[in-house]
């Protein structure tokens, strides 16, 4: 049982909610790269890993019974703001194919860098079962 919450006049985010009130079971999922389960970087670029991302974060999802409906929260850490800026078309086409129309409580955040060096991107995650 999830629900967006918006104030009363403001614009639905583009993307993202600004917030999620949810009741259940909780799930947190470590930071996920965009290695395949073996721990191989196949993708170099940001849209590659990032799909590679949401489908790690979904099999440990997927774990609990939880799948894309059941995000609550996610952060973003990505090493280049630019390069993810310049992605967006593809990482949109990505979040519609493997998340749906589920948008979370996000936030975006650029980093010197991950301990995974050829990691572009990493994301924690939150969901609910209810």
């Amino acid at each position: 049982m999830n629900r967006v919450l918006l104030p009363e006049g403001w614009p639905r985010p583009n993307g993202y909610s600004n917030g999620i009130e949810a009741t259940g079971r909780m799930i947190f999922v470590a930071g996920q790269v965009g290695w395949t389960p073996d721990g191989r970087f196949v993708e170099a670029d940001f849209a590659g890993q990032f799909r590679q991302t949401l489908k790690n974060t979904l099999a440990v999802l997927a774990e609990a019974g939880a799948g894309p409906e059941n995000v609550v929260r996610m952060t973003w850490y990505v090493v280049d703001k630019r390069e993810y800026a310049a992605a967006l078309r593809e990482v949109g086409a990505a979040w519609r194919e493997l998340m749906g129309a589920n948008y979370p409580a996000m936030a975006v955040v650029e980093v010197k860098g991950l301990v995974e060096d050829a990691a572009r991107i990493e994301i924690e995650t939150t969901a609910m079962i209810g």
